[in-house]
């Protein structure tokens, strides 16, 4: 029986072959949520440092020519709602899946699910039942995209705590620990809380997260 042995450079070039296909859709990539947190909880050097990661993480895969944005909202003067900084869509994640055409169906009957809320690899993100689990997202956000009103921190004072402070997730899976809607809901589910205030890395795992965010692709 012969053997076909394969040299180095065709076995390199039927490597990049099979690449391609994907960095192409990376490429085209309009959503993913990160594959990792920058690393100090909800501190993530407020709006202009959150963006800068989904920028890093986008050009990582092909995907930086675009203008890219965390979906977050920030609270008290100024406030920002996240669906206002996110462009007009569609959206489209790392394997070309619309997740929405828009900002009002991202707001309502959306696509997102565990199997379409992917990093900006491709990869699913862990979600309930997994280990370990990783489906809480930082939002800061309500339902509809805007900002929470009142005294109640939302936003781990404005995404620049790692201490003291609350952040309102949502489960990417949207999975929970009931059938309620907070439980099903990839923008809103419950805040934070911890032993170290509600905002470091340790508390963001313990109930499931690790300060994981949703990036749009705003042009």
């Amino acid at each position: 029986m012969k053997v076909l042995r394969m040299g180095a450079p065709l076995a390199a070039g039927l490597a990049l072959m099979c690449a391609q296909p994907v960095q192409a859709q990376q490429s085209a990539m309009t959503f993913f949520v990160t594959s990792a947190g920058p690393g100090k909880g909800a501190d993530l050097g407020g709006l202009a440092g959150a963006d800068a990661h989904c920028q890093k993480l986008a050009q990582s895969v092909g995907a930086g020519a675009k203008t890219w944005r965390a979906y977050l909202s920030t609270q008290g003067a100024g406030a920002v709602n996240a669906r206002d900084r996110i462009g007009k869509g569609p959206w489209a994640n790392a394997k070309g899946i619309v997740v929405a055409k828009d900002v009002a169906e991202l707001h309502g009957a959306n696509n997102l699910t565990k199997q379409t809320a992917l990093s900006e690899k491709g990869d699913v993100i862990n979600g309930r039942g997994d280990t370990p689990n990783r489906h809480d997202i930082l939002t800061g956000s309500q339902a509809d995209g805007t900002a929470f009103t009142g005294s109640d921190d939302r936003t781990c004072k404005n995404w620049t705590s790692s201490t003291q402070g609350v952040a309102m997730v949502g489960h990417a899976d949207r999975i929970g620990l009931n059938e309620e809607p907070p439980a099903k809901s990839w923008n809103t589910s419950h805040p934070s809380r911890g032993p170290d205030g509600g905002c470091s890395q340790a508390d963001l795992r313990s109930t499931g997260g690790d300060g994981l965010l949703y990036c749009f692709a705003a042009n």
